[in-house]
């Protein structure tokens, strides 16, 4: 094993995906391609010192100094692509390179009552073709669901009407074994084996819902007229289908010639994958890397990434498929954005290529420098917050009570956007009875922020209120006594949609709910929430422990929390002896615990 390659590493970035691997050696030169329904396992196996490998395997594996790879949508895709790029690079390692002829399609054949085969030479006769198929067994597979499933002549008779009606065949043997209807003597109308040919096309596509869907209704139409035998048919072919679990993306045989590219982008970088479409398959497929010196937007980037790979490959394809529309006339290409159909399929190809080699990139650039990643998401804040500074400081207020009582507040410090957990505060509210969160709130915010400006404590840039417009407005009125509402924003945040409030504006601002803003703001509100809950948790505890030892005869509230405070729970207290419990209170009091304990142990034990 090379000691420069980190294999455990490169192994951690790639995915638990189907697609395709490629081993690159010291000169940066391909040495190995291959396919995997599960991208990691297959490459770590490699590794795998627990595996026998061959002599040749070691040998290959000790010349890796890097991996790429790129992922598809199903396995099938990934043979396809294995094959287009073993065909394009030849690496060494790869044994029985095939060229064009290797791989067959399944053809649908131009005729009349059409015959469905596989094939290795495609003629451009009008006949459609699917594939190519790197597995063949795969491919016999499908052919064999479908003979199974639908009855299709195999002859290669001319079944035009006028021979047909003219009667110069006869059924043969497939008809008798129940493998076709007879279309040659009139036995099976040709709308019928067209209905069948469509549902195949659909099958073959990986658009079976519809096929099913239909099969479905038929199944339920027999049962209701009680013809069980058709049911069963029915059901069979139903079970067939629904077990046919192939969703590929395989390319359409018409698209001969084609470049694909899409875009996924941030404040500092853009990435561009570009796919290489020829005769139906993918035969080049890379991702690049853009950082951006000023603020270009996505259109200017793919036009330069565009240009920079049909330069690099020596494209010369007269259809582009784009994401989006761009400014370019070029009377030599045909920019396409697609909504639906294969070309669609092909765009949303690339985009999962590119936001995973998008994602893979900045959390290997924000692990090696995790200040990067604190800058990104501070600016993506203040976007999406419409601030005029980064929110390096953000606190948040929480205010908890039960049932009118025990009000308390909280407030929960986040710096560079992490806890900053020493700059939490709680507070006992003095100035407001019984259950007012409004008026908790205005208490909690003037003391915090008066006390800051007495101390010429630096302010937060972002305040966060739990709570909807009535919690804004208290906390706005306490900022504006301090004559600082204009130096911070602040903001509320409402549980029950997460709309975000600003004050003075009548309509919330709602954030995707994947946004890292909201997950943020979200972490305060809960971290707000904890802590807040807590103390107000202790602090109705001691509440509560200390009114049960105000029913006792001769101890008042002070005597009972300084028992408390001495015995630290009502169990010890209960535990104590006389002379224990004259340590903090007098000999009559003393007496008067010890007999109301004696008292409650007698009635609970009869």
């Amino acid at each position: 094993m090379a000691n420069d390659f980190d294999y455990r590493a490169a192994i951690k970035k790639i995915p638990h995906k189907p697609g395709v691997y490629q081993y690159w050696d010291i000169d940066n030169e391909l040495i190995y391609i291959g396919k995997a329904k599960d991208l990691r396992n297959r490459v770590n196996s490699y590794f795998n010192k627990d595996i026998n490998v061959n002599a040749k395997t070691r040998v290959l594996v000790s010349k890796i100094r890097n991996i790429t790879f790129t992922i598809v949508d199903t396995e099938i895709d990934a043979w396809l692509l294995e094959n287009s790029m073993i065909k394009k690079h030849q690496p060494r390692y790869n044994v029985m390179l095939k060229d064009d002829k290797t791989y067959p399609w399944i053809i649908i054949k131009n005729e009349n009552f059409p015959r469905i085969f596989w094939t290795r030479r495609m003629v451009r006769d009008g006949s459609k073709y699917l594939g190519p198929y790197a597995s063949v067994s795969m491919m016999h597979a499908i052919l064999g669901l479908i003979k199974e499933t639908y009855p299709l002549r195999t002859c290669n008779l001319a079944l035009t009407r006028q021979n047909i009606d003219a009667g110069k065949f006869k059924v043969c043997l497939e008809y008798q074994l129940g493998n076709c209807k007879g279309p040659c003597q009139n036995y099976q109308t040709e709308d019928d084996y067209e209905h069948n040919i469509e549902e195949i096309k659909d099958i073959l596509n990986g658009k079976i819902g519809a096929v099913v869907r239909s099969l479905k209704a038929d199944i339920d139409n027999a049962v209701a007229n009680l013809n069980f035998e058709l049911a069963h048919r029915l059901k069979r072919k139903f079970d067939l289908l629904e077990n046919y679990q192939s969703k590929s993306t395989v390319v359409n045989s018409s698209i001969t010639d084609v470049d694909v590219f899409n875009i996924a982008s941030d404040e500092k970088y853009a990435f561009v994958n570009f796919l290489k479409v020829m005769n139906g398959t993918i035969i080049q497929t890379q991702t690049i890397e853009l950082k951006k010196r000023l603020d270009e937007n996505d259109e200017e980037l793919l036009t330069i990434a565009i240009s920079e790979f049909r330069t690099r490959y020596d494209s010369h394809s007269k259809e582009v498929i784009v994401p989006f529309d761009l400014n370019v006339d070029d009377p030599k290409i045909k920019f396409t954005v697609p909504k639906l159909g294969e070309k669609k399929k092909l765009l949303d190809l690339s985009y999962k290529n590119v936001q995973f080699f998008k994602k893979e990139r900045i959390d290997q650039y924000e692990k090696l420098n995790p200040e990067i990643r604190t800058e990104r998401l501070l600016t993506k804040m203040m976007k999406d917050l419409r601030m005029n500074q980064l929110p390096r400081h953000i606190e948040c207020f929480d205010n908890s009570n039960f049932q009118g009582k025990y009000p308390v507040s909280a407030i929960v410090v986040f710096k560079d956007g992490k806890p900053s957990k020493k700059d939490y505060r709680h507070f006992n509210v003095k100035t407001v009875e019984g259950p007012n969160d409004f008026a908790t709130m205005e208490e909690a915010v003037h003391r915090r922020y008066r006390r800051m400006l007495d101390e010429g404590t630096e302010l937060p840039q972002l305040i966060i209120i739990d709570g909807g417009k009535g919690q804004l407005s208290s906390a706005l009125k306490s900022l504006k006594l301090l004559g600082i509402d204009k130096q911070v924003t602040v903001i509320g945040i409402a549980k029950r949609l997460e709309e975000l409030y600003y004050p003075g504006d009548q309509y919330p601002l709602y954030l995707d709910k994947k946004s890292e803003t909201l997950k943020i703001i979200q972490q305060l509100r809960d971290e707000a929430h904890r802590f807040g809950i807590t103390f107000h948790r202790k602090k109705r505890d001691k509440g509560t422990l200390a009114t049960e030892l105000e029913l006792i005869d001769g101890i008042g509230k002070t005597s009972a929390e300084k028992l408390l405070k001495y015995f630290k729970s009502v169990k010890k207290i209960r535990e104590a002896t006389g002379e224990e419990l004259q340590e903090v209170v007098n000999t009559k009091q003393a007496n008067a615990i010890l007999a109301y304990f004696r008292k409650e142990v007698a009635s609970s034990e009869s």
